[in-house]
């Protein structure tokens, strides 16, 4: 039988995005439904390491719903990376009397929570914040949803521009390895063209593209472009080859950066983040451990966060083809 759980440690790590508040907020409460301690470790594992920890309760978690990034910090940590790191942050926990850890991150948290595990067998629950939305296990990531609203409205905003001067903006979005930001908010802003790296469209394909734009009477348009397509080195070299090949566009580019991570949470990472800290809680008081808490078909469910670190999340296909009709 399962250690009774009386105190539960939660965490943020690796990069911040909007719900990670919220998610922090919901494990507090629920923890505090449910009369258990609940701690807040600051600045991740390099946190735990040093024991830099902080009562969290129902009251001392208010007003933080609706703040981006996390009250709890940031930081990557070396020292964990090793096994002296790593028993130092086992034993600051067990000094503190934490019985299990809620980690919110991508999977670099979940690698790290899981070598934890498996070295301490300390009960572990993983919660998926990153607005790359490239966790295996789960269709939205926190700050997934606000990150692409975000992103929306620039390229709104730099449309009109486009529209003013009769240019052509690439305009480049966060996901080094995966497409999903690029490719929702291309469709949802009406790009011309979408680069992703699940997708090699080639320099060539892409001039064809925007030669077909220019013919169908289009003065300005919009290219979103992944950080991680592989076309070209970067999105200036794009700009480079497409003023050189044609002269008719003037080329600029915008890099939305880290803008895209900032700002108030929607209601739809809200409402997941509250969904996600409850069954984290929940799962460690069943004995459940090693998990990653996501959402499949609108149902919160476990993942193994091993097949969560080790799994690769997949390219909407169906997106992909409405993208290319909506090109058109």
């Amino acid at each position: 039988m399962s250690k009774k759980i009386e105190k539960i440690g939660v965490m943020t790590s690796g990069g911040d995005s909007p719900g990670m508040n919220a998610a922090i907020r919901s494990v507090a409460r629920t923890c505090a439904f449910h009369n258990i301690e609940c701690v807040g470790i600051y600045r991740g594992y390099e946190g735990m390491i040093e024991g830099d920890f902080t009562d969290l309760t129902a009251r001392n978690v208010k007003g933080i719903i609706n703040k981006g990034g996390t009250v709890l910090k940031s930081a990557r940590s070396k020292e964990f990376r090793t096994p002296e790191g790593r028993k130092k942050a086992y034993n600051a926990l067990i000094e503190k009397g934490i019985d299990a850890l809620v980690t919110i991150g991508g999977d670099g948290t979940f690698n790290g929570a899981l070598i934890f595990n498996q070295e301490f067998n300390f009960p572990v629950i993983g919660i998926p914040g990153t607005i790359d939305n490239d966790i295996y296990g789960t269709s939205h990531t926190l700050g997934y949803d606000t990150a692409l609203n975000t992103v929306v409205d620039c390229i709104d905003k730099i449309r009109d521009t486009a529209s003013s001067h009769n240019r052509l903006f690439f305009v480049e979005v966060m996901g080094r390895d995966a497409g999903h930001i690029a490719l929702n908010v291309g469709i949802g802003a009406g790009a011309e063209e979408i680069l992703i790296p699940e997708e090699d469209l080639g320099l060539e394909r892409l001039l064809d593209s925007l030669r077909r734009s220019k013919k169908s009477g289009k003065s300005s348009s919009i290219v979103v472009v992944s950080e991680g397509d592989k076309i070209g080195k970067n999105v200036f070299e794009l700009k480079d080859y497409v003023e050189e090949n044609m002269i008719e566009y003037e080329v600029r580019v915008s890099v939305l950066g880290h803008m895209q991570r900032g700002g108030s949470p929607s209601c739809f990472d809200r409402v997941l983040a509250s969904r996600m800290g409850v069954k984290a809680v929940e799962s460690l008081m069943e004995g459940q451990s090693n998990y990653m808490v996501g959402l499949l078909s609108d149902k919160i469910v476990l993942t193994p966060l091993e097949k969560a670190v080790k799994g690769k999340s997949k390219i909407n296909k169906e997106l992909i083809r409405v993208s290319d009709i909506m090109t058109t």
